[in-house]
């Protein structure tokens, strides 16, 4: 057992989980996120530390009840047409359609959109209503009542995944007990990623990518070589994070929806990732680019007659063409050159915080997975979502942080965000010397943004080069 690991097990108990045991138990096989495949092992395990044969077949006795292989849909379907009551482990959603004055549940094993659920299950898990609940819900089938009737799935009764109560001081509380290595090992295994397999530089390129779950409105690009696991971490570890492919985005699935009058996935999430950005292609009219523009910006949008505001992080993610010595190959030219034409737009790029360099990563092998102790997805997901609203983080930063060649409004603002995300993720208790704030907070946010401003400078001359530097002498 690795330090960090006993630390874990000492201080926090109940609340890590051996990461290793996602694959162990059968999982990988089924499309569900980690933290919902380690609450069912935490269900069946208890206090056990070991996957005995007998917690194996209860996993496996569960995983055939509720969670079907996407192949049995049309098995699940004819037995709701039998008229018998499923019960079906899946990740659901509710979309209010004021028009219809109907609520229509997703169900996206069975590929539906238009089921129906009664109004207190609704009430009773709220979350359906925003970023959907993974849960089993007990399903039913009500032919129709005419020749030119339909007929209607309904949700009678539903179990969530109940997330552990979160203990948010006395998380922050239990920091003091680890070093900053220790710590940032249990957040690097946290994530699913083996602490062993990186070195420090690589490490806190991994953590960067929670940025965005911890601080509201953080933006980020992420080019990397295929196989580096880039939407790993958004896929598994957060329901607050969502994942959307480049040929999905568009105006009503962002922001709102004229027609049907849904909120856009920036309401409804923390983070919203862009993943293989290089296959968007724009609209006709420019909307897209533009509305992204002013809410990168402002955190404000306007679609229709709808003008709202949201707290929602947007991350993209897209491939990167590497030399023979794993440099980007357009690093000199410009490395947003194999982005799409309306994505390279200089207004547009100086609105994104900042590019993790993922080409320092290396590719995912069987060795990347932890197997080492971590937080359960589902709680360190709740751990994060809170520490978004705690202001004392931002006024830290504020006070403590001295820069030099930092005079341009954005580059000012987006170092501040990046350096509070890091303050919260790796000092959440703020005892943190003026040595360390600036080796993991500041100087790491520095680097995110100074790429930006060396692209923008590669692209257009009117963006001067800067060297934006912690003031000399301050620590």
């Amino acid at each position: 057992m690795l330090p960090f690991e006993q630390k874990a097990k000492d201080y926090y108990g109940e609340i890590v989980i051996n990461k290793g045991l996602f694959r162990q138990a059968g999982f990988s096989g089924r499309a569900i996120p980690a933290y919902v495949g380690e609450w069912i092992l935490s269900h069946y395990m208890q206090d056990q530390e070991e996957l005995t044969d007998e917690i194996r077949t209860d996993i496996a006795n569960f995983i055939a009840k509720y969670l079907p292989s996407k192949g049995q849909k049309e098995e699940w379907k004819n037995r709701l047409l039998n008229q018998e009551p499923v019960n079906l482990l899946d990740h659901y959603t509710v979309s209010v359609n004021l028009k219809t004055g109907q609520r229509y549940l997703n169900i996206p094993f069975l590929d539906m959109k238009d089921a129906y659920v009664t109004e207190h299950i609704v009430e009773e898990n709220e979350l359906l209503l925003t970023s959907g609940v993974w849960g089993v819900g007990e399903l039913f089938y009500v032919p129709p009542d005419t020749d030119k009737g339909k007929g209607q799935v309904w949700m009678r009764d539903f179990k969530p995944f109940q997330i552990a109560k979160v203990d948010l001081e006395y998380f922050i509380e239990c920091r003091q007990y680890f070093t900053t290595t220790e710590w940032i090992d249990l957040l690097v295994s946290s994530m699913g990623f083996s602490p062993t397999v990186n070195n420090e530089q690589q490490k806190m390129l991994l953590l960067t990518r929670m940025l965005p779950l911890i601080e509201p409105r953080v933006n980020l690009v992420e080019l990397a070589p295929k196989g580096t696991g880039k939407s790993f971490v958004f896929d598994h570890l957060s329901r607050y994070a969502r994942v959307i492919g480049g040929g999905k985005v568009s105006p009503p699935v962002l922001f709102h929806n004229n027609k049907t009058h849904e909120p856009g996935l920036v309401t409804r999430y923390d983070t919203v990732v862009l993943d293989e950005v290089q296959s968007v292609r724009g609209d006709s009219a420019g909307e897209l680019i533009a509305m992204l523009k002013v809410y990168l910006e402002s955190g404000k949008f306007s679609r229709g007659k709808t003008e709202a505001s949201a707290e929602a992080g947007f991350v993209m993610l897209a491939n990167i063409t590497l030399d023979e010595k794993h440099i980007p190959i357009n690093l000199e030219k410009g490395i947003f050159r194999e982005f799409p034409n309306f994505l390279q737009e200089t207004a547009f790029i100086d609105r994104i915080h900042g590019v993790i360099p993922g080409w320092y990563l290396p590719r995912v092998t069987q060795d990347t997975p932890s197997v080492y102790l971590g937080f359960k997805g589902d709680l360190f997901a709740e751990v994060l979502h809170n520490l978004r609203k705690d202001l004392r983080y931002t006024d830290y930063v504020n006070v403590n942080m001295r820069l030099v060649g930092c005079d341009d409004l954005r580059d000012k603002k987006a170092i501040t965000r990046t350096a509070t995300a890091y303050l919260k993720l790796l000092f959440p208790n703020l005892e943190v010397s003026k040595e360390e704030f600036v080796r993991y907070c500041v100087q790491p946010a520095i680097e995110l943004r100074q790429r930006i401003r060396d692209e923008l400078w590669k692209m257009d001359k009117e963006y001067k080069k800067v060297n934006i530097r912690v003031e000399d002498n301050y620590t």
